[in-house]
């Protein structure tokens, strides 16, 4: 029963622990919205730019299938696990620098949700490629 109580006590506290980080925490914004205009198609090349830093901003993008497409994720000061990358379906696994931009290509996409997540799987982003 004793463990019981403890267990309940200190999991309130890691959950409230949590709620509190993220809500002081102005890298992510309680009002972020779900989905952004951060797709551009330039040279005939559609990059999606994605911020990287405790989480991924935005973290649902909206992108054209069937045109060559890159994910630009920037970095400024990064030091969590955002700054390891990965798209498992793609095989693609990638360690971003603390400040920086790194493009990874991911060739041409159909009509399909990509998604992604950071290294230790806390911090999901996707991307849905409509026709």
């Amino acid at each position: 029963m004793k463990a019981t109580v403890l267990s309940i006590i200190v999991g309130a506290m890691f959950i409230g622990g949590a709620w509190i980080l993220t809500k002081s925490n102005p890298e992510i914004p309680a009002t972020a919205p779900a989905t952004a205009d951060n797709v551009a198609v330039i040279d005939g090349t559609q990059i999606i730019t994605i911020d990287a830093k405790a989480g991924y901003l935005p973290r649902k993008s909206s992108a054209k299938a069937g045109i060559p497409t890159t994910i630009r994720f920037n970095t400024e000061g990064t030091f969590d696990c955002s700054a390891s990358v990965r798209i498992p379906s793609m095989n693609i696994t990638k360690i971003l620098p603390q400040t920086g931009s790194t493009n990874i290509d991911i060739g041409t996409q159909q009509v399909a949700t990509l998604q992604g997540t950071c290294g230790m799987g806390m911090y999901p982003f996707e991307v849905e490629f409509k026709s």
